[in-house]
């Protein structure tokens, strides 16, 4: 739904949020920047372990500098190294920490690890990455033991330490080591729940929904206050998708934290998901009315309205905040979505054409290029796509498709599927690419190219619901294949239930395997949910077959109305009512 994807760019997700962890290797312009002689001699100089510096040391630390600056990392490492174990100065092993990271050089970075760590053992930032190296390389126990160094020369922030690593580990593949390495360190501070919340944060990321609310609960059994630990446990449930869960912790926080605006929001989010939309408006209600500035909950205000399709009121939202610098152009992408809602080219063209920074530029973009496809205006239309490829080279396979729909309404079905061709020799594996060649092939009789499509589509996502239907829909037009359609179309069916077109395709396979009865309990059921003509053709061949030609005609001569150039429909009066007479 429209609201959901902007929703969730603000929502609290605590595991996406972690600060970058201390110590990530730095760039080259880092490591190669050249120091002179007096630069090096006046830092050493600052250091209390030596008040001069050896010439043949202050060589061997600008022959460094060079050979870095010369990409010859190798020598700059050796140099920095030997510089460190003659002045004992960490400076310069913190250095040859940095170049070894540079290149990647794991055995080299644990050896200048060691070595800064000797010279400096209580500053942070080598307990911080000594830590980490030691999780790579699978020691929960030396990992434990920086971590309990660091908490104990600073408590207060101890848990933005775990939170750093816990962000860094997301892509390391080091959860079960990280997770072990607090088990050893909850030996040590059994009552800290800063480390059963991190523990609780990593089990979810392993999708141990059991394991992590239990973590969470120990820590909020030592915190019961703890107003993130909460939140999170709230988020589990989204996680797991247990909405009711999620509700119930949310309303009981915002009764206990009725000031948070953080726990209000995300519990306004889950009502949005729940379609409470009136309740979730009442919520964010509340926090303006705390709050008159937070222009993030007008805004979220607004977008609940057009999903309630109360126009107006969205309208005068987002008028108000077009004088918010940081709100204005995603103002006017919705303004200009309500003007489109309600018919008004002009208008809707004005608004989007304000969109000329923010994140809804390309989108108000395409929204006008499909508004003027709609219109007919098809020259503006391919000239402005066209303007789009050279601004948005990135967006290069949605704008094949935009330009594909633009060719197909002008019913240029061949040039449309060339283009895709020649799309997916550029981007082999775009879903959505293949997806759309595989309907384009339909409309030019390509049976083969469709299943083709359809089948790479789905080793890539199994689980994609269209292709699922599309494949099985597309083989029942050959009877040997109905048992090869029918284990697509059961598939689409377990996953999307509710789907009137998965439900129909499931009823047209019954129709032609000869139960009409059992087709007819479907087709209804996904006519009811969507009056599609589609649907309504098969609904109507069904009830002719049953004798029931009166209702079938009743269907679609009601949906012909609104739809009078349909090709199902069409053909359905052509094929079936003919022979009426």
């Amino acid at each position: 739904m429209l609201i959901f994807r902007l929703l969730l760019l603000t929502a609290f997700v605590l595991l996406n949020s972690c600060a970058k962890f201390a110590g990530t290797p730095i760039d080259s312009k880092e490591v190669i920047v050249p120091a002179d002689s007096a630069e090096i001699k006046g830092k050493d100089q600052q250091n209390e372990s030596k008040t001069s510096i050896e010439p043949d040391v202050l060589y061997i630390l600008m022959t460094a500098e060079l050979a870095g600056q010369r990409g010859q990392y190798d020598v700059a490492f050796d140099g920095y190294m030997t510089a460190a174990k003659r002045t004992q100065n960490p400076k310069y092993s913190e250095r040859a920490v940095m170049i070894a990271m540079y290149v990647k050089n794991t055995s080299k970075t644990n050896e200048a690890l060691a070595l800064w760590l000797k010279q400096d053992p209580k500053n942070p930032a080598v307990r911080k990455m000594a830590a980490l190296y030691s999780l790579k390389a699978d020691d929960k126990s030396a990992t434990a033991q920086h971590l309990n160094v660091l908490l104990t020369s600073d408590p207060a922030g101890f848990e933005t330490v775990l939170l750093e690593l816990a962000g860094t580990l997301q892509k390391e593949g080091k959860i079960d080591v990280a997770y072990d390495a607090l088990d050893e360190l909850l030996k040590l501070h059994p009552d800290n729940a800063e480390l059963y919340f991190v523990q609780s944060m990593l089990a979810a990321q392993k999708k141990d929904k059991k394991l992590a609310l239990a973590k969470i609960q120990q820590a909020l059994t030592l915190r019961p206050d703890w107003d993130k630990a909460l939140i999170f446990r709230a988020q589990i449930e989204i996680f797991s998708g247990d909405l009711k869960k999620a509700k119930i912790l949310l309303k009981e926080a915002t009764l206990k934290y009725p000031e948070s605006s953080r726990i209000s929001k995300m519990f306004a989010q889950v009502l949005i998901k729940t379609e409470e939309y009136k309740e979730a408006i009442e919520v964010y209600q509340k926090v303006v009315a705390k709050n008159p500035k937070d222009a993030e909950s007008h805004f979220a205000i607004g977008l609940i309205y057009m999903q309630l399709n109360q126009d107006k009121e969205a309208e005068d939202v987002f008028k108000r905040l077009v004088d918010q610098p940081e709100w204005k152009y995603q103002a006017y992408f919705y303004l200009g979505k309500i003007e489109e809602k309600q018919g008004h080219l002009k208008k809707a063209l004005g608004w989007f054409d304000k969109v000329i920074d923010g994140p809804y530029v390309f989108d108000a973009s395409i929204s006008s290029v499909s508004l003027l496809q709609k219109d007919n205006q098809l020259d503006e239309a391919g000239s402005r796509l066209s303007l789009l490829q050279t601004k948005f080279p990135k967006q290069k396979p949605r704008l094949i498709l935009v330009q594909v729909e633009l060719l197909s309404q002008q019913k240029q079905y061949d040039k449309a599927y060339n283009l895709l061709n020649i799309g997916l020799a550029e981007f082999h594996d775009q879903k959505d690419l293949l997806y759309t060649r595989a309907l384009m092939a339909g409309r030019l009789g390509k049976n083969e190219v469709i299943e083709a499509d359809l089948k790479k589509l789905l080793s890539l996502d199994p689980d994609n619901v269209e292709a699922l239907n599309a494949l099985g829909y597309t083989l029942l037009t050959n009877a040997s294949r109905y048992a090869d359609a029918e284990k697509y179309l059961e598939k689409a069916l377990s996953l999307a239930p509710d789907e009137a077109v998965v439900i129909d395709s499931y009823g047209w396979l019954q129709f032609k395997r000869g139960d009409l009865v059992k087709a007819l309990g479907y087709l209804e059921k996904a006519y009811n949910k969507q009056h599609e003509n589609e649907i309504a053709a098969h609904l109507a061949e069904v009830l002719w077959g049953l004798g029931r030609k009166e209702e079938a005609e009743k269907i679609v001569n009601k949906a012909l109305q609104s739809a009078p150039d349909d090709e199902f429909l069409l053909d359905f009066k052509h094929r079936v009512v003919k022979d009426k007479k």
